[in-house]
């Protein structure tokens, strides 16, 4: 396999700074690779020896190409890590922005093609994994390119039998996600670690644990409403029969020891521990059918965000019971401690589960039909909603009340004049 690099950019941007807002990662831990000289062999990135590792994105260049005068076509948008920012992938490149505040930090435009169908950001570091996408991409759907914009090209590539559905990052770890086949791979040296079957997941279902500890990696299994989770510490595999009906979404606390699922009815969600596979809480999001886009934690585990065709974004109370060490689980006394009721439930053993069930604390209404993805904000008790339309919403729910979300910002992250 040739190694393939994206056009030089005419003005490559070396200005990285370090992070001044991750006190709780080391910069020093993050991969920086450069790559061997090209051969017909896979290339082989190998650690930067310099300790000084550039880790922010840099604020992007006035100058806008002609190309991306108008609005863009948008392909692919995802959090990074710790959802403080998003990234974009569009048909003549990608872009990334900060959510809070709200403002695009960064911006490449290709000269040549320029779809990306995936953008896989590593907290904010200048390393992002790409696969090209659109009707003119700009690297082949079945490879995936780690770009270096300290470098403003290529440095390494993945490249499969298929087309990838979906990247994942961790400092540590590449997960590449196929049809029907995930790989594991080392960061430092991209050597393969481990191959995993599921059944079809067009989607690219998959999620990774963020903490520091071990990596826990949660996939589609090989049988319909099944997950599978593999505890790479302990060298165990727990398979989950999380619904009867096709899984098509799910979410990892940051540790990997929660796990919420849904299936493609989209009325319920369920919170499993993915240590011993128990069901730990039950919530439903409604009683007719509805496509789950996204499901997120907040970063203490209190709360679960739902996002599905609805239009509607479900903000759930978790009352998970000696919860994950390192979890701060306390309560304040003016915090809830239940998710509402039906006002039916004491006639819950006559009527069906569905007047017991736990309902949402708080809701924000959007446009139904529109496809969104959901994340909890760095300020308390506030949600980010991206749409693929392009709009960007940061609401603020109340804790103890409930009831609509207060809507603080929205913008539309692809129009022009939204850049600066």
């Amino acid at each position: 396999m040739a190694t393939l690099s994206a056009s030089p950019s005419p003005n490559p941007n070396p200005n990285f700074r370090s992070p001044t807002d991750q006190t709780d990662h080391d910069p020093e831990s993050l991969p920086h690779m450069e790559l061997h000289p090209s051969s017909d062999q896979d290339p082989t990135p190998t650690p930067k020896s310099n300790p000084n590792f550039p880790a922010v994105l840099p604020t992007p260049p006035k100058a806008i190409a002609p190309a991306a005068a108008a609005a863009p076509s948008l392909l692919h948008i995802s959090f990074n890590q710790d959802h403080g920012c998003f990234a974009a992938g569009i048909d003549h490149g990608f872009r990334i922005y900060n959510c809070d505040p709200f403002r695009e930090i960064f911006r490449r435009d290709f000269d040549r093609g320029g779809g990306i169908g995936v953008v896989e950001m590593l907290f904010r570091c200048n390393i992002l994994a790409l696969v090209g996408g659109g009707p003119d991409p700009q690297y082949p759907p079945n490879k995936v390119m780690i770009w270096d914009d300290h470098q403003s090209r290529c440095i390494g590539e993945l490249s499969f039998r298929s087309e990838v559905r979906s990247v994942r990052l961790r400092r540590d770890r590449i997960v590449v996600v196929l049809e029907q086949k995930i790989f594991v791979y080392n960061f430092a040296d991209l050597k393969l670690l481990h191959q995993i079957e599921t059944i079809a997941n067009p989607k690219g279902l998959c999620a990774v644990s963020q903490g520091a500890g071990s990596l826990v990696l949660v996939c589609p299994g090989l049988q319909k409403g099944q997950v599978r989770v593999e505890h790479y510490a302990s060298k165990r595999t727990k398979f989950i029969m999380a619904h009867d009906s096709r899984i098509v979404c799910f979410a990892l606390s940051q540790d990997g020891q929660l796990l919420a699922t849904a299936s493609s009815k989209g009325t319920l969600v369920r919170i499993f521990n993915t240590v011993d596979g128990s069901l730990l809480q039950e919530v439903r999001r409604g009683a007719d059918r509805a496509e789950i886009y996204s499901l997120a934690f907040s970063s203490n585990a209190q709360w679960l965000a739902v996002s599905s065709d609805k239009g509607t974004v479900h903000v759930f109370s978790l009352k998970i019971n000696g919860g994950s060490p390192g979890i701060d689980r306390s309560q304040s006394a003016s915090d809830p401690v239940t998710s509402p009721h039906s006002s039916l439930s004491f006639i819950k053993g006559v009527l069906p589960k569905y007047f017991s069930s736990e309902w949402s604390v708080a809701q924000f209404r959007l446009v139904e039909g529109s496809q969104y993805i959901v994340a909890f904000g760095h300020q308390k008790n506030t949600v980010v909603i991206l749409g693929i339309d392009g709009s960007f919403y940061r609401c603020q729910f109340d804790p103890v009340n409930g009831g609509e979300m207060t809507q603080l910002e929205y913008h539309n992250f692809l129009k022009p004049e939204a850049a600066f």
